[in-house]
């Protein structure tokens, strides 16, 4: 992500909170221009070290999310701060977002479900995947509102309309001023998402076209929620269908791409995973998950080098 944004974004700073020792020391040592590396002993406070054993580490990072908007807002007097998610990569430049979003306070994304994966009703109309704050009184009394809810209750389950960190953001275009959802379709294209689109090339760009209008965009980032590395060789790319050109253009560039910040690190850093590669798991659900997930067609477990090579056979 930090790469891509480097590749197209122009003038940035992103400000890293790094969640465990290992990872602080080695983004540290990359000495990465336009970044400022933030540990957990810097950035955590009272109230989080409170709440911090009650949470698993995937839902104490949701909890972490408005607190460390606003951390940064706070501690470096930032005038706007844009939280996203580290598994975004930028095909294009992100200011027609902010052109876009102009003078309001707060900046939305919609997951904009395709039909057959629509989950509003659980898992929100928001997406936190790319949520802007303004250092101004409409954006910081929403940011603090949504950190106090988190810091109450932040958990992976659905419960009184609640889910993690997004439930919260369903009603803030009625609940707060200055609220903006934004409209730019390449702004948010997404596993769960991308079948509404034809993603075709163009030179080096990447554009997608929507179905029903046929309205043409430039894709700005691509948010590759659910890939994962297997330690036993394979990559899983989710549940939902992907099409080969969508699996040729977005998904084995970003793989390759990966690879090669792995086989860079680990020349400097021999022994470390910056995949995080899972433990591959056989159990008695293994064969009959597979074969529903074939017939579906949405079995998306790829031997590496074959992916790699551009094999996409399921």
């Amino acid at each position: 992500m930090y790469e891509s944004l480097n590749a197209v974004a122009g003038k940035f700073h992103l400000y890293i909170f790094a969640f465990d020792d290992k990872c602080c020391e080695i983004l540290k040592n990359e000495k990465l221009q336009n970044a400022t590396i933030i540990s957990l002993n810097e950035f955590e406070d009272e109230k989080l070290l409170a709440i911090k054993p009650t949470r698993s580490r995937a839902e104490y990072c949701w909890t972490c999310t408005s607190s460390s908007i606003l951390y940064c807002l706070e501690k470096f007097k930032l005038p706007q701060c844009t939280y996203v998610d580290a598994d975004l990569y930028f095909y294009s430049s992100p200011e027609p977002i902010f052109a876009e979003f102009g003078s309001r306070s707060i900046l939305l994304t919609e997951h904009r479900y395709s039909p057959q994966y629509a989950k509003d009703d659980k898992n929100g109309k928001f997406c936190v995947q790319f949520i802007t704050f303004n250092n101004d009184e409409r954006g910081m009394k929403a940011l603090v509102w949504w950190r106090e809810r988190c810091l109450e209750w932040c958990y992976a389950r659905h419960e009184d309309g609640k889910f993690g960190d997004q439930g919260y953001l369903n009603d803030w275009e009625t609940r707060f001023d200055g609220v903006y959802s934004l409209q730019h379709l390449g702004g948010g294209v997404a596993a769960w998402n991308v079948q509404q689109y034809r993603i075709y090339l163009e030179g080096e760009k990447l554009f997608g076209m929507e179905h029903s209008s046929r309205r043409d965009f430039e894709l700005i980032f691509y948010h590759f929620h659910y890939l994962r590395f297997i330690s036993n060789g394979t990559i899983e790319l989710g549940r939902r269908t992907l099409t080969d050109k969508v699996l040729q253009l977005i998904y084995l560039p970003y793989v390759e791409k990966l690879e090669k910040i792995k086989s860079r690190l680990q020349i400097k850093y021999p022994g470390i995973d910056p995949h995080g590669a899972q433990a591959y798991t056989f159990t008695w659900k293994t064969i009959p998950l597979r074969l529903y997930r074939k017939s579906k067609d949405v079995y998306h477990i790829y031997d590496l080098n074959r992916f790699l090579s551009g094999n996409f056979q399921r």
